[in-house]
Formats: C-alpha cells, sequence, structure tokens
C-alpha cells in the first residue's frame, strides 16, 4: 500500500516468510514508512511558523538567476532546494573551515562563552567524558549569566549520557530535551528515525554546523585515533535557517516554539558567500538532500570528489556515480581504511568492485579516521554537512547541509582534499580482487542486505 521500492517489499515479504514472528517485530521497528511520516508531519511547526520560512525563501527566488551568475547547474540546484525544502539562497555570509578537532572545539567554546542572549545547541551524540564536561561547565556558566540555553540530543546517539550530566544542566537553568527517547526494552519504530545533525546556534548571528559531534574521540582520543571531520562556522543570513531548523527540532522534542524576533536579529555585513541550508528527514515531503546530491553528481561536468565515512548508495545514485565515470569525468572518494562499525564497512565495500570497473577512483584513509561528509563538484561548488552517502542519512535520519556556492571556499576543499588523498591509500581494481577472498566476499554480500537498513 505504501507503493515503495518493490525490491524492499520482496525483502520484506521473504522476511517475514522465512522468520514469522522475529520478521513481524522486526517489520514494526524498521519497516514502516508511511505511518511514522504521518505521524512526525502531524508534529510539524504551526502554520505561521512555516508561512514565515516560506515567506524567506520567496524573497530570494526572483534573485536565482542572478546569484547563479549564469551558471545553468547552480541555477537549477539552488531551484532545487527552493521547491523541496524552502531553503533560499542566502548571500551575506563569511565561512570558516575547521578540519581538526582542537581548532573546531577552541572556536565553539570560544563563541560559546562569548553569548549574550541565546545558546541552541543540537548534537547526534553528546558524551560525558572531558570535552563533554568542557562545553557542559560553559553553558551552566552561561545560563547562570541569563543566556538562554537551550539543548537537543538524540535518544539514541545519546543513549549513554549520564543522567548527572543532564540533572547537572537542568538545575542550572538550562533546558534540555532528548529527540524521540528510546525507552528499552520497548522498542518502537522511532527507533529507525534519528536526529543526526549537528547545529549550534549563539545569539542568532553565529552558527556552525558539520560532522563533529561532541566527545573525545572528535579530537583523537578514541580507539580510531587521529579524526579528520570537517566543521563550518557560519556568520550571516545562513545562521537564520539552522535557527529555523534548530526551532523545528525543538518544537517536535517539546511542543513549544519560538518565533520571538529577537532570535533572528538583523545580520550586520559579513561577507558575499553564497549558502543554501537544506534539510531532510522524515518528517519532508522531498528527500531533499539525497536530490541535491543526485542533481549535483549528475549534472557535473569536470570533476565529483567526494569524502564520506560510509558509502551505501541507492541504486540511482550508484548509476549516477558510475555514469559519471563512465562518461570520463574525474569520480574520486576517500573512504576510511579503520572500521568504525564493521557491518556498515563491509556493505561499503560490496559496492567496490562496480565502482572501480566503472573508472571511479576510491582512496583509504591511512592516517587515523576521516569522518566528513563533503561532495565538491567542479572545483565550483561544496556541500557540506551531516549527510553521509548512505540510504540511511538520506531516507531515515533527520540531516541537515550546507550547499555553498563559493569558487574560492570550494577551491579551499580540493586542496584538502588532496591531502586527504595524500595521506591515503588507493584502492585499485587489482589490488581489491586480490585480496577478496571467499570469506570475505561472503561477509561484503552478507552486509550488504542490511544496507536498507544502515
Amino acid at each position: 500500500m505504501e507503493k515503495r521500492n518493490p525490491a524492499k517489499t520482496l525483502a520484506w515479504l521473504t522476511v517475514l516468510a522465512a522468520f514469522p514472528v522475529v520478521g513481524f517485530v522486526l517489520y514494526l521497528i524498521f519497516g514502516q514508512k508511511y505511518r511514522k511520516h504521518r505521524r512526525l508531519q502531524s508534529k510539524s511547526l504551526p502554520q505561521e511558523f512555516s508561512n514565515s520560512l516560506r515567506q524567506h525563501a520567496t524573497q530570494h527566488m526572483n534573485r536565482t538567476d542572478e546569484l547563479s551568475n549564469g551558471s545553468t547547474n547552480q541555477t537549477k540546484w539552488m531551484r532545487l532546494l527552493l521547491a523541496n525544502s524552502s531553503a533560499p539562497v542566502s548571500e551575506n555570509n563569511r565561512i570558516q573551515v575547521f578540519q581538526d578537532g582542537e581548532a573546531a572545539f577552541q572556536s565553539i567554546k570560544k563563541a560559546l562563552a562569548e553569548a549574550k542572549h541565546h545558546i541552541h545547541l543540537e548534537f547526534y551524540i553528546i558524551r560525558d567524558d572531558q570535552i563533554g564536561r568542557e562545553i557542559q561547565s560553559i553553558l551552566i556558566q552561561k545560563a547562570r549569566e541569563g543566556v538562554r540555553v537551550r539543548v537537543i540530543y538524540d535518544g539514541m546517539g545519546s543513549r549513554k549520557l549520564s543522567r548527572s550530566y543532564i540533572s547537572e544542566l537542568k538545575r542550572a537553568g538550562v533546558e534540555i530535551i532528548g529527540f524521540l527517547p528510546v525507552y528499552f526494552p520497548w522498542l518502537t519504530s522511532r527507533i529507525n528515525f534519528r536526529n543526526h545533525r549537528k547545529i549550534l546556534v549563539i545569539d542568532g548571528t553565529i552558527g556552525f554546523t558539520g560532522g563533529f559531534n561532541i566527545g573525545d574521540e572528535y579530537l583523537g582520543k578514541g580507539p580510531l585515533g587521529y579524526w579528520r571531520d570537517t566543521l563550518l562556522r557560519i556568520e550571516g543570513e545562513a545562521v537564520y535557517y539552522l535557527q529555523f531548523i534548530f526551532l523545528k527540532d525543538w518544537y517536535v522534542g517539546c511542543n513549544q516554539y519560538i518565533t520571538e524576533p529577537e532570535y533572528f536579529p538583523i545580520q550586520p555585513a559579513c561577507g558575499s558567500q553564497l549558502v543554501q541550508i537544506t534539510e531532510s528527514g522524515p518528517d519532508s515531503d522531498w528527500e531533499s538532500i539525497w536530490q541535491a546530491h543526485f542533481s549535483m553528481i549528475a549534472s557535473a561536468q569536470k570533476t565529483i570528489h567526494i569524502i564520506s565515512p560510509y558509502l551505501i548508495p541507492d541504486d540511482s545514485m550508484l548509476m549516477a556515480l558510475k555514469t559519471a565515470a563512465l562518461s570520463g569525468l574525474d569520480v574520486r572518494i576517500i573512504l576510511p581504511a579503520k572500521p568504525e562499525y564493521y557491518i556498515v564497512y563491509y556493505a561499503t565495500r560490496s559496492y567496490f568492485e562496480e565502482l572501480l570497473r566503472a573508472g571511479v577512483k576510491i582512496y583509504a584513509y591511512k592516517k587515523g579516521f576521516i569522518h566528513s561528509k563533503v561532495v565538491l563538484i567542479d572545483g565550483e561548488v561544496a556541500s557540506v554537512g551531516t549527510a553521509n552517502l548512505d540510504m540511511r542519512s538520506f531516507q531515515y535520519n533527520f540531516e541537515v547541509n550546507a550547499i555553498i556556492y563559493d569558487k574560492e571556499l570550494a577551491q579551499q576543499q580540493e586542496a584538502a582534499f588532496r591531502q586527504d588523498m595524500a595521506d591515503s591509500e588507493e584502492i585499485t581494481l587489482d589490488s581489491y580482487l586480490q585480496g577478496h577472498t571467499i570469506g570475505k566476499r561472503f561477509l561484503e554480500s552478507s552486509a550488504r542486505l542490511f544496507s536498507p537498513l544502515l
């Protein structure tokens, strides 16, 4: 009745036939789509809030052709994101990029310490460790100074966050909520829909987003060693739309919506970088980030350079990558050499042979663990955010990405990409096949069966 992909329907029917009881339980947890979509839609923002976002978006609609500087592709991508997620192109922005945990968290802590009116912090993972306690200490201090502090953590990603950590924040006056918490052992379909966003908004004028969560491993102190990631510090109009997304998630989490004008202050002149902040999730009408990336890959003219910790594309995205490479475009993908989760690692590797045969160049990052989510097109446009190149990010998770139409920033990211290539080992078709034992083939094929859930 949901008219979903026939392959998924047949897969679920097979599971239900083979394991009637267990399969039914798994379907209730992971398989339902329509009911969950409707349930989340019923908790969307009040109409006046949604109308406000649309009004902001339409103000830029007529300037799209002008802003794209005559680029047909950029015009197409800008209009696509306006249509599928009401994401306008913001003009007055200045962006700073961080790729190292020490520098990233220093910038975050400095911005938090300078907050005057409010702090809105939303992360998939918040840990009760050294950096988590440092952030907590600043939040408590700012709350005691009268700054309005609101925190959202994902109910599954931050399931190990201690009660004492949360209660200490609450006692200091911090408002904190868990997003769609999962109560064990009562598993429900909400476990399948996670808030993977990383957003920090300070005083409505400074915003952060990217791949970093709050935890010591993001400083290279975990078992995976050095952590390579990407964080954006944004000043300017694009912060409005990070704010919109945070406040929408806040409403979903606690039925409280905030529209006071002081949360959307007039932005001073910051710069001229063009940015679209787009979101996607099970409450969206369209898979907007998937559509943006598909359109960018399918429309590229010279180069497609991708960094992602996980690569589990659906058939359409896989075909787009192979078609681009077969057409002579320079398609390169950097992935971790070390597994963070073995089932995802082997599912990712199951796509290597067909990509390599099509001419896609794949690199395994050896310096540590690479967690960035970056797509670079033709050295002119960059997508940076929280969405991995996998079906879970595109279809099930709540995600946020910044599409940046700025050649200088794109070239900076291209330089970083080349450095990451130097810190990687290229996986050729010969080297992949030489180490491809029957055991590894079995592991990859088995993991790939679960790819719609990963």
